[in-house]
């Protein structure tokens, strides 16, 4: 009888169940530790540097918090914003909100931009990037909003879609990393694990 071999875990800061789904696509074993921070932009801070922060301090402070275990080798920190040129469109706080959101994205290009950071254990090193995706929305109305709206899919999405859903009615064209706009860029953050544990992706996707 052979023993399972145990490979080493990456640590997912982060609760959102599209990243855990995406990591696992590639084969990746994940292990969801979110952490709570405070995502305020500071004074004068573009979107590409706050999801550059975000996710450096979600990696380094699930890092720190947890427990190490032997087989714990990577902490993966993840931030998804919407730029709308330079300004931040973030999570609908009403129905109202989400609707303002949505029709302001409409016939027009905006900017999906995820930073993602990585920190191995124990010697901390980081390996970080920040990818963006152009898309573009078609015609939109009052009255494709609020029905939209109504099914619940654009509370607690940044920019008020999800473009894995039925926000994809909305999208006319994307230029760029298609995952990315889903939540994490899955070709650079392979290419981050490439870099940090060759070892790790290998037996990843081999298992």
């Amino acid at each position: 009888m052979h023993e399972a071999v145990e490979h080493p875990r990456l640590i997912l800061a982060s609760a959102s169940p599209r990243r855990r789904q995406l990591l696992e696509q590639i084969g990746v074993n994940v292990e969801v530790r979110p952490v709570d921070i405070d995502e305020t932009p500071a004074a004068n801070e573009s979107p590409l540097q706050l999801v550059e922060r975000l996710s450096d301090s979600k990696a380094m402070q699930c890092l720190r918090r947890s427990e190490a275990k032997p087989m714990d080798l990577l902490w993966l920190g993840a931030d998804t914003v919407i730029d709308i040129d330079g300004i931040i469109a973030g999570k609908p706080e009403s129905e109202e909100h989400a609707v303002e959101m949505l029709l302001q994205l409409a016939d027009r290009e905006h900017m999906v931009r995820t930073g993602v950071c990585l920190y191995t254990h124990p010697a901390e090193q980081r390996y970080c990037c920040v990818v963006s995706t152009t898309v573009r929305f078609g015609r939109v109305t009052k009255a494709q909003a609020q029905q939209y709206w109504a099914t619940g899919e654009p509370a607690g999405k940044a920019g008020s879609y999800a473009i894995q859903g039925r926000g994809a009615q909305f999208v006319a064209h994307i230029s760029g990393s298609y995952s990315n706009v889903v939540g994490l860029p899955l070709y650079e953050t392979r290419e981050l694990l490439r870099a940090a544990a060759p070892e790790f992706l290998h037996n990843a996707q081999a298992g």
